[in-house]
């Protein structure tokens, strides 16, 4: 563990040591970044910190929540806005079975995947075919209006990519893409509601094609700095953190609205909400850009009339 050193460290303590000065904490986390680069590989800064960024904002807090939902249903169901559908054993009077437990193994084996899917993706860019590598990690750090721009439009593309793949493969008529519809419908489409973790909750190639590519292409388009890239991680880990929480207490609207269509995606059998902020569906017509506000956590009568 000597690649976890104090300059990386720093990256993610520095904004809680409020004692020190603007100026200080600026000329600190410089100095700790310069001999960041210069003594660990780019691609080391990326792995590492997106292993920090999702341990620390997903996997630790989704593993949290989880397990209290699981073992303290009765007290859970009280937090839940979808009542016991966003409990892991399906009521509030007994415990998660053996087999529910099987969600965490396979949401946390889809997020190794999608770290190794990574690590090869930038290991092959610059390995074998020369290119730089998709996350930039230089001394120069970029200054506040770059990173807003890079994740503004990084963002948008995800949103726009993630759409799209929902929407025309994962759920799409046509006879070639078959085996694809059906394992994305009996995987996640099986889940009752949201549970903690279950932002990587579905068949592995369905995984990769809905949740990685849309989450790390727009990464390699704009060829973000390391530091923008680490942010965006966080970003995207307390998104999917508190989006398939499954609680009816949810900090911002966004998120708030980001959840509610998650669930009514569920509810509608895939027929509404395909993108993440509701942004694409609202141009496209499949859902209201602020819909999802009024229905926090459910999925309202005329939805719940539609699940299988």
């Amino acid at each position: 563990m000597d690649f976890i050193t104090v300059p990386f460290l720093s990256i993610f303590v520095l904004p809680s040591l409020s004692a020190y000065s603007s100026s200080l904490n600026l000329l600190f986390f410089y100095m700790s970044w310069t001999t960041l680069v210069l003594s660990v590989s780019a691609l080391r800064i990326e792995m590492i910190g997106t292993l920090v960024a999702r341990l620390l904002f997903w996997v630790i807090p989704s593993c949290i929540f989880f397990l209290f939902d699981a073992l303290a249903p009765s007290v859970a169901f009280n937090l839940k806005g979808g009542g016991e559908d966003g409990l892991p054993s399906g009521s509030k009077r007994h415990r998660a079975s053996g087999h529910i437990i099987q969600i965490p193994g396979i949401c946390l084996a889809n997020f190794l995947l999608s770290i190794i899917c990574q690590l090869l993706f930038e290991h092959t860019l610059v390995r074998y075919l020369n290119f730089r590598p998709a996350v930039q990690a230089t001394i120069a750090i970029p200054l506040p209006w770059h990173i807003a721009s890079h994740l503004f439009f990084g963002f948008l593309l995800r949103e726009i990519l993630s759409y799209n793949v929902h929407r025309w493969i994962l759920h799409s008529p046509h006879r070639a893409l078959a085996w694809v519809v059906k394992q994305h419908g009996q995987w996640f489409h099986g889940l009752r509601g949201t549970l903690p973790l279950t932002a990587h909750y579905d068949h592995p190639v369905p995984y990769i094609l809905h949740n990685f590519l849309p989450m790390y292409l727009p990464v390699y388009c704009f060829r973000f700095h390391a530091i923008t890239f680490i942010i965006y991680t966080i970003i995207i880990s307390v998104e999917e953190t508190f989006t398939y929480s499954g609680y009816s207490i949810i900090p911002t609207p966004i998120l708030q609205g980001t959840a509610s269509r998650v669930n009514m995606h569920l509810s509608s059998d895939g027929k509404r909400y395909f993108g993440r902020f509701g942004l694409v569906d609202f141009v496209m017509g499949t859902g209201a850009l602020f819909g999802g506000l009024a229905g926090l956590g459910g999925s309202g009568d005329d939805d719940r009339g539609r699940r299988r």
